[in-house]
């Protein structure tokens, strides 16, 4: 099996990563028709890419499309087929305001349907992986307690998760919670499930002052997809490609040594930039160029 993917996820990916580009990357109309999607989604293979992966994060119209039936999903799965793009995963950052480890029993509960209900949308798009934020509660003050109800939300949501074929995986984050692959990796030893694995953000490794090398190794065999993006000291976003902290080069050589394959998604906030695709063709062509230096194929869209 291909270091830390399912069975599922490795075939096909076994020579090399495929690579994709975060919803926020591109600038976006109201996204309310199959229309306005077939518009949106053109734009991923217009800028090489083979995926795209959706957010729901703390925003009302992102929030949202946690009520999406399967008929709306599935709009979404077809429009993306219809223009020659892939859903390659869900990035459940909403539980940054909704946290799992809230000192309140209300939102706790609230974060464990939004759990349920991300996984299902994450089904009904044909997605196989939904990031998992690393945040227990981050706009409270720390409880001794948050960490644990973290953990048990994760926990209770493997039989969902593997009722549907969905995997989660826990994104190393910034700020003080999971910041790094070893933390994310203590919850997944504690689960001992298969739908329950790690999803690394290079970004975050160098924004929190980490050596690559021993968090890349930490996750060995359990690395369902990749984030990559680049960071300054204080500034984990909206950071150009390449003019960052990360170091590229040693990254994809970590990762080539350990010979991982799987999905890795460029992560960007250009959705208020007109020259959105030129900027994510740049990134694109910038780490196509840095794995290739590694010796690590880029799989054409």
């Amino acid at each position: 099996m291909t270091a830390g993917l399912s069975d599922g996820l490795a075939d096909g990916l076994a020579d090399g990563i495929t690579l994709g580009i975060y919803e926020k990357a591109l600038v976006a109309g109201p996204l309310e028709t199959a229309d306005d999607w077939r518009t949106f989604l053109a734009q991923v293979p217009e800028a090489g890419f083979s995926f795209l992966d959706i957010s729901i994060d703390e925003s009302p119209q992102r929030q949202d499309r946690l009520e999406w039936d399967a008929a709306a999903c599935h709009r979404v799965r077809d429009a993306a087929a219809e223009v020659g793009a892939g859903i390659g995963g869900v990035c459940l950052s909403v539980h940054r305001g909704i946290a799992p480890g809230s000192a309140d029993p209300a939102v706790r509960q609230r974060a464990r349907e939004v759990m349920a209900r991300g996984l299902q949308v994450c089904h009904d798009l044909g997605a196989p992986v939904i990031q998992i934020a690393g945040y227990y509660a981050y706009y409270e003050d720390p409880s001794p307690d948050a960490a644990r109800w973290y953990g048990e939300l994760l926990a209770d949501a493997v039989p969902m998760a593997s009722r549907l074929g969905v995997i989660m995986g826990i994104e190393n984050v910034d700020g003080t919670d999971v910041t790094s692959i070893r933390k994310a990796m203590e919850f997944v030893r504690a689960v001992g499930s298969p739908y329950l694995q790690v999803y690394p953000d290079l970004g975050n490794i160098a924004e929190q002052g980490l050596d690559p090398a021993v968090e890349l190794e930490a996750g060995k065999g359990h690395m369902v997809a990749m984030h990559a993006k680049d960071v300054r000291p204080g500034e984990p976003r909206r950071v150009e490609m390449g003019v960052g902290t990360v170091d590229w080069s040693r990254s994809f050589e970590l990762l080539r040594a350990q010979h991982w394959a799987g999905r890795l998604m460029i992560e960007m906030w250009n959705d208020d930039a007109p020259d959105s695709v030129a900027r994510c063709i740049d990134a694109r062509e910038f780490i196509e160029d840095r794995a290739a230096s590694a010796g690590i194929p880029v799989l054409a869209p």
